[in-house]
């Protein structure tokens, strides 16, 4: 089992009448990637604003790698990586500069690992462009990579991924990936659902509060409702009527079909099937029961969140 190395206990942070931060607990193990979701204003980058540092909690404690980060910053800081959403690069320097850079304000001197590094961004062939040159997801790249110029131990991302085009993703995760196997842990905030299928536990994070943590699969079996869906047609008029049924908690189209959330013991397909043939003019091609999707999970919490107040 391996050992914890960020423990967070009862986190607190406002920002004037704001609770920013609602009593946050979590711990990360090392070689864990965990992830944090999360709509805008979910507390995410408070929290990794806390982790790093940069912003004091109002109560509660921290430890990273056994130390007490609110009493022993300068020994944690050089274990971790840090790339806020507001990353800061020169965008009149080249690659090459920011790296160089980055390894004097890290006091790190390591031309193989920064070869290295490069190499894992695919930006060799880019040494020699200005930073403001660069695509924003190759600026994404170089300053992710300039977060693990010091090789830390714990790099803390704060939606790395947030307003790039798709291919970018995915290259930014194949990057994160790569640290990762080179045994770095990384804790890593997004909005994006699909994300969390790359993190091995993941923490659903809404008005500063951690709803629920645990593996995406485990997440995913907790919803404790059925899922159906159903394709059919004219979609939208399927959707309002099977919307309005008792039975149903939450109906959402999702490209060519419409998925249900429905009250244990309420409807099966075949009843689905049945309410969606009464709409005149409706052509049903398939209902069937289905895997909950932690867009589900996230959407159940929430309402239960309300009904507590």
């Amino acid at each position: 089992m391996n050992r914890t190395i960020l423990r967070a206990d009862h986190l607190e942070k406002r920002f004037g009448p704001v609770r920013a931060l609602a009593d946050v607990s979590f711990a990360v193990d090392e070689g864990e990637i965990f992830g944090i979701i999360g709509p805008d204003g979910a507390g995410k980058t408070t929290l990794l604003r806390i982790l790093a540092g940069v912003l004091r909690p109002d109560a509660g404690s921290l430890r990273i790698f056994d130390w007490d980060l609110l009493r022993e910053l300068e020994r944690v800081r050089p274990l971790l990586g840090y790339m806020p959403q507001s990353f800061s690069l020169y965008g009149d320097l080249t690659v090459g500069e920011n790296l160089l850079f980055f390894s004097i304000m890290y006091g790190a001197s390591d031309p193989v690992w920064m070869e290295r590094l490069l190499h894992f961004a695919r930006l060799e062939r880019f040494l020699d462009r200005r930073a403001a040159q660069l695509s924003g997801g190759m600026q994404k790249k170089l300053a992710l990579i300039g977060a693990m110029i010091h090789r830390p131990r714990l790099l803390l991302l704060d939606e790395p991924t947030t307003g790039v085009d798709p291919v970018s993703r995915r290259e930014l995760w194949d990057l994160l990936s790569e640290f990762h196997f080179q045994g770095v842990t990384i804790l890593v905030t997004t909005p994006y659902l699909d994300e969390a299928e790359r993190c091995t536990r993941v923490a659903l994070m809404h008005r500063g509060r951690m709803l629920a943590i645990d593996a995406p699969d485990r997440l995913r079996a907790s919803l404790g409702h059925p899922v159906i869906e159903i394709i059919a047609r004219p979609i939208m008029r399927v959707h309002a009527a099977l919307a309005e049924h008792p039975g149903v908690l939450e109906a959402v189209v999702l490209g060519d079909r419409i998925r249900l959330v429905v009250r244990e013991g309420s409807l099966s397909p075949a009843d689905v099937e049945g309410v969606a043939r009464t709409i005149p003019g409706a052509v049903v091609q398939e209902a069937r029961w289905a895997v909950p999707r932690l867009e589900e999970v996230f959407a159940h919490l929430m309402r239960r969140e309300a009904a507590d107040g």
